[in-house]
């Protein structure tokens, strides 16, 4: 199995600038961490205020030199998401690369307050509307980068309904959850796929990919979640750093740099056919323009943001 690294060698660029979400947790963490050695300067999305703390010391510990900044938003309020987005391009004029990391697999169905189902707010919507909002920035930031991270979870969702789907919040069980799961992030490839070809001679590479079976929190949820983890753990099953490593490569790769529209495997950053309805051009525009009507009432709330913290 040809897995990429960890610790490998540093950046090139002269401290690039790197916005990554949920990366007080799992992979996102190992990736942040990992970024930071190789000399980039990071700008995190955070929900827990002790957990962000805790990964700034410890990035701070690991890369002495990154500057780290440090953004509290709950993805499942879609307002708040805006204003931080704006915030963010606001105090941060250039970036160099944006990961959509954040993600949640809920075991039962909770509705947002806009209405949305939470694991389509928080998984999907919430990255589609801050990448949108950034994207100007990472446009004259090119050559740029916007890495997402989908799953082949997503097969599970084949020949579904897409755009009414979108807005379905039916009740549903853990037993259910998976195929979910599994939708948000196959709209998650859908979106990468379909920006990379708007973004096509932008100079900003586009990117998706899978990061394999990972022990993390994200099943937190469910009550033997921690002695499963910890069994898993024991066996050498499911290390995080696998998961870790395709972002990396994604983000600091200067293979990666060049190539764009692609959705990728952690098993050596083998090309991986999206399930349908993701390998559908007019899917995926048709997703784009229900996305962004549903979105849109968003752009526009007040743009006060104070609870920003930089290193």
């Amino acid at each position: 199995m040809d897995i990429y690294p960890l610790h490998g060698e540093a950046l090139v660029a002269d401290r690039p600038t790197i916005l990554i979400t949920g990366a007080t947790d799992g992979i996102g963490y190992l990736a942040a961490l990992e970024l930071a050695r190789r000399g980039a300067d990071l700008i995190l999305t955070a929900r827990n205020e002790a957990k962000a703390d805790r990964t700034q010391k410890a990035i701070a510990a690991a890369a002495p030199s990154a500057s780290i900044a440090i953004y509290y938003v709950d993805f499942t309020d879609l307002s708040a998401v805006a204003v931080t987005g704006r915030a963010i391009a606001a105090r941060h004029p250039h970036i160099d690369v944006l990961i959509n990391n954040a993600g949640l697999h809920a075991f039962r169905q909770r509705i947002t307050k806009d209405g949305f189902a939470e694991m389509i707010a928080v998984n999907y919507l919430a990255p589609w509307l801050l990448t949108d909002i950034l994207r100007d920035t990472l446009i004259r930031s090119a050559p740029s980068r916007i890495v997402t991270v989908g799953s082949e979870a997503s097969c599970q969702s084949r020949s579904r309904d897409i755009t009414s789907d979108l807005f379905d919040i039916a009740p549903f069980a853990a037993r259910g959850s998976s195929k979910i799961y599994g939708f948000s992030k196959l709209l998650d490839i859908m979106f990468s796929l379909e920006l990379a070809r708007q973004l096509e001679g932008s100079g900003v590479a586009v990117n998706c990919l899978c990061p394999g079976f990972n022990v993390t929190s994200l099943g937190r949820e469910l009550g033997f979640a921690r002695p499963l983890a910890w069994a898993l753990k024991r066996l050498g099953i499911g290390n995080p750093e696998h998961g870790a490593g395709i972002i990396v490569r994604l983000a600091t790769d200067p293979v990666f740099g060049e190539r764009t529209g692609e959705y990728v495997s952690v098993k050596g950053a083998h090309r991986l056919m999206p399930a349908s309805p993701a390998n559908s051009d007019e899917a995926r525009r048709q997703l784009w323009s229900a996305t962004s009507q549903s979105v849109w009432r968003f752009r526009d709330v007040p743009s006060t943001y104070s609870s920003a913290s930089a290193g």
